[in-house]
């Protein structure tokens, strides 16, 4: 783990760069096992998720807004990194996680009444690996089997029911980390002053934003082709037939370079506008190497000892006017081979969550999830969680689900390395942020691109069963692609 406040002394007025040298110089490459967390607040009106973003180009950058929840979080610049390899991973997060927020000094605003609120507390943003086993390539070359950030800087916003940018509450937060001699207390108001004189410059930089154009596409292709497509499918199906796999999930992408660097903000923005009931991310560990998209699947949301989830498998593309579009999800709900894809995820599901939790409450039936472009079986699910342990047990147990694995697991995941040409990377995977307490919000990462500055990489996958048909789940990987390629512009 690295800690800097470089990225504060450079930008600070003059009156506040000669308090600020010392601390960085003692500061910058300190580990959380050297120094202490310490977080401070203010009350930020005026700032916007799109000139946040915009004015850190070119510095690490994460985002994650949960639509139907109507809050939003956006970070840029290290405090704190942290990784992990293997199949404890999620354990060795967990505990790294522990250490950095224990014994963390975390001030509120006291000149707002009843002070800062929980949601402006410093977050980790970060995420893992489609496989324990994963081994970074070309296209995910600067990401990790685990890999989570603590930002210098923090955006945390509340919306209203409208999404209405001019009537939300913001909050700025500045994490660092320092020595474990230094007095808190001493520091802290050249801390207030730094992130004052910080906000002053965001609120200036947001004022002059603007959402910049994508830039034009330069080539398209697919490397899989439909015939190796087919062949993939009738393996898995003959497979299936022959031994103990009852559905795998099956990936293809889609290269694009543009003829610029990608516009992130850009993308950000399109997704916003587009998909707001979706989990939208942005993971950017290093400058010009991002992943981000618009999942519609939630992994899991633990706060305390209440559990959120969902089953999410099963698809219909939307109809072009209200009957039609009723005439779709009513045939979504009456297809067999849905709602067996669906009933594999819900019992699976059902049984990892019997250790940790109780009290599972799910509707006996799937309901209709409808996002802008398609329908989705999905079958929400709450229970209580027998510790408070925080939510990395959860996503450990979970992951990956037979939405995007498939069962049994050990099974799908033995086919999907074999016969998939490409690796996933981070597709598919856990996406998310991890709060002081341990619980967090996960999204499974979906609806996702992976860039380098002109390179794109979509993923698209799709539920395999006995009775799958190849152009259907071809054609559906399709429709899955559209939501990032036009976000892309495309």
């Amino acid at each position: 783990m690295t800690n800097s406040l470089t990225a504060v002394s450079h930008s600070l007025e003059n009156q506040w760069i000669a308090n600020t040298e010392s601390l960085d110089e003692q500061t910058s490459l300190l580990s959380p096992a050297e120094g202490t967390l310490v977080s401070v607040s203010m009350s930020a009106p005026g700032l916007t998720l799109n000139g946040f973003l915009g004015q850190a180009l070119g510095v690490e950058r994460f985002f994650w807004q949960a639509g139907r929840e109507q809050t939003a979080y956006a970070g840029f610049g290290v405090a704190a990194e942290m990784m992990a390899w293997g199949n404890g991973r999620f354990k060795s997060i967990a505990q790294k996680a522990k250490q950095l927020f224990d014994g963390a000094h975390i001030f509120e605003d006291v000149s707002i009444r009843g002070g800062t609120p929980a949601v402006a507390a410093p977050r980790l943003f970060g995420g893992f690996a489609f496989r324990d086993d994963f081994t970074p390539d070309n296209t995910w070359a600067v990401f990790h089997p685990a890999h989570f950030i603590l930002p210098h800087y923090q955006l945390t916003q509340l919306f209203n029911q409208n999404h209405d940018q001019n009537a939300c509450q913001s909050w700025l937060t500045m994490n660092a980390i320092v020595p474990q001699e230094e007095n808190v207390t001493a520091i802290l108001p050249q801390l207030r002053g730094a992130l004052a004189v910080r906000y002053q410059q965001l609120l200036a930089a947001c004022k002059q934003a603007s959402v910049p154009d994508s830039p034009p596409l330069q080539h398209m292709n697919y490397p899989m082709d439909y015939t190796a497509w087919n062949a993939m499918l009738s393996a898995a199906i003959d497979q299936m037939h022959e031994g103990s796999l009852q559905k795998v999930v099956l990936a293809r992408v889609c290269e694009i370079w543009l003829q610029a660097r990608v516009r992130v903000t850009a993308v950000l923005a399109h997704l916003n506008q587009n998909y707001p009931e979706c989990y939208q991310f942005l993971f950017e560990p290093r400058p010009y190497h991002a992943f981000f998209g618009a999942t519609p699947e939630l992994l899991a949301r633990v706060n305390g000892r209440t559990l959120h989830t969902m089953a999410l498998a099963g698809s219909m593309q939307r109809g072009v006017d209200a009957d039609h579009d009723e005439q779709f999800a009513r045939a979504l709900l009456q297809s067999s081979k849905d709602r067996h894809e669906h009933a594999l995820v819900v019992d699976a599901m059902e049984q990892r969550l019997e250790p940790l939790a109780h009290d599972l409450e799910m509707p006996v039936e799937p309901q209709i999830y409808t996002l802008s472009y398609i329908h989705h079986l999905c079958t929400p699910i709450r229970a209580t969680l027998q510790t408070t342990t925080g939510i990395l047990p959860v996503v450990a147990a979970l992951h990956p689900t037979p939405a995007l694995g498939g069962t049994p697991r050990e099974d799908a995941l033995a086919f999907i390395r074999d016969a998939e040409p490409v690796p996933r990377g981070w597709y598919a995977a856990p996406i998310g942020w991890i709060d002081h307490k341990l619980d967090g919000e996960f999204g499974v990462a979906i609806r996702s691109a992976v860039s380098q500055r002109r390179r794109v990489w979509l993923y698209a996958g799709a539920g395999i069963v006995t009775d799958s048909e190849p152009q259907r789940e071809w054609d559906e990987t399709a429709l899955k692609f559209r939501p990032m390629q036009r976000a892309l512009g495309l």
